[in-house]
């Protein structure tokens, strides 16, 4: 994976640059300290992973992350807890909290990089359905058999016309292998088959005899 780090303190892409330099499939291309020259630097190369600090001057890393039209992923590097909730509403991989180790780092590598490999599996498949771990088996599903999933703890519950799988896949890299075309997120917590849709008001979606909501940053979602 293609990487740079962005944080207005030198302390802290140095700690980062230490650590990816032990991670063998990140590779470490850019750091900044201007988040500005960051932005630069981002229209003009492909990137796989931005570790991003929030607090910055001029532009916290929401706003940076907000701006762009083509968004990696991102990994929250920061000092402050108070931002979490809405750095994972923004799809964010992981956020870490500031000194952290190089465990817990490696740990966010990781979840970023199984997320990079399912990109690049749906990128080389033309396929109607996929895989997803239940138990001890993978189980085959065909996207056309999706009704609705959810994510539920530490699991997410896929609801299918006659079952329901419950697997360990997270609902971020589910979303990653759904069409996009055919499944579209509501809520943080639900993605649901358009197809399947049979109501829906500006607050809720009704498909079949299950209500979902309509989170308060997908209000403007189209469904037809």
């Amino acid at each position: 994976m293609i990487a740079i780090a962005i944080d207005d303190e030198p302390m802290a892409l140095e700690v980062i640059e230490h650590h990816t330099s032990k991670v063998p499939f990140v590779d470490l291309k850019e750091t900044f300290t201007d988040a500005f020259m960051a932005l630069d630097y981002l229209q003009a190369q492909p990137v796989d992973l931005i570790f991003l600090d929030i607090k910055m001057p001029d532009i916290s890393g929401m706003e940076l992350l907000k701006s762009l039209q083509t968004v990696p992923m991102v990994i929250f590097t920061t000092a402050y807890s108070e931002h979490a909730l809405q750095s994972f509403e923004l799809d964010a991989i992981d956020y870490l909290l500031k000194p952290f180790s190089m465990p817990r780092f490696l740990k966010a590598c990781n979840k970023a990089n199984e997320l990079y490999l399912l990109r690049s599996a749906k990128t080389n498949s033309e396929k109607d359905y996929f895989f997803v771990k239940d138990g001890y088996e993978h189980v085959k599903i065909a996207f056309d058999d999706i009704l609705y999933v959810e994510a539920s703890g530490n699991y997410t519950q896929i609801q299918l016309q006659e079952q329901l799988i419950s697997s360990r896949i997270t609902l971020n890299e589910l979303a990653e292998l759904l069409p996009k075309t055919a499944f579209v997120r509501c809520h943080r917590a639900f993605i649901v088959a358009r197809s399947k849709v049979t109501k829906f008001d500006k607050g809720q979606i009704w498909v079949r005899d299950k209500i979902i909501p309509i989170g308060s940053t997908y209000t403007d979602l189209k469904l037809h």
